[in-house]
């Protein structure tokens, strides 16, 4: 689809966008792919969506929800349950993603990875086990403030929602995530050193989908 103005979003079908993503995960060799939103954004389902594409080409394909690597409630609620900074830096164990997940997948990795880690409802262990990679195995990793917290992803997706669509997706008990995820965000792409996503796509109505420029900030 031609773009007569390379700086505006390119107006997309979801089934389209799909397999552009899909078009970017490397054939023939395990992968971790990133699909970065808020929770409102539903980003697990999304990810769902690309893997069963995947999939339907006979390659093994999972789904890792970020909410599956929480840390328990005693460090989350340390400092009350709506703490704005604990939900930015503390809420997610990105060090247990990357030991159980990530690295596992990568050169000299031990090929097996586990799927779930914290049962967050129970705030106890998942007592999940490991599961063994295929040669070509993929994984998607999805969930909020994942942006620049994977290592080497073949591809990163990120659903942007407005703050209005926050306000209006978000039930009312989860509007106190809103500022802190905006904040992210916003430093996330003020920031020149950190890799912007392969795809930033406009998701405040996910059945008419934007990609933005690269460089959109």
């Amino acid at each position: 689809m031609l773009n007569p103005d390379p700086a505006a979003p390119l107006p997309i079908f979801p089934d389209l966008l799909v397999d552009g993503i899909v078009d970017r995960i490397p054939l023939g060799e395990r992968s971790i792919a990133v699909v970065d939103g808020a929770d409102a954004a539903d980003p697990v389902e999304f990810a769902n969506r690309i893997s069963e594409s995947i999939r339907s080409t006979g390659r093994a394909c999972d789904v890792i929800d970020l909410h599956d690597f929480v840390r328990p409630a005693s460090l989350r609620f340390e400092f009350s349950h709506t703490d704005e900074l604990s939900y930015r830096t503390a809420w997610f164990d990105f060090d247990a993603l990357d030991r159980e997940v990530v690295a596992p997948l990568g050169l000299n990795g031990r090929g097996s990875y586990l799927p779930r880690l914290w049962d967050e409802a129970a705030d106890r262990s998942a007592r999940a086990k490991l599961v063994d990679a295929t040669p070509d195995q993929v994984l998607i990793v999805a969930g909020p403030t994942l942006l620049g917290r994977v290592v080497d992803p073949s591809v990163v997706v990120h659903l942007t929602l407005s703050a209005a669509a926050l306000r209006r997706r978000n039930p009312d008990d989860q509007h106190w995530t809103i500022e802190p995820l905006l904040r992210f965000y916003e430093s996330y792409a003020d920031s020149r050193e950190r890799p912007h996503a392969h795809f930033t796509v406009r998701w405040d109505h996910p059945e008419r989908p934007a990609v933005l420029p690269r460089s959109h900030p």
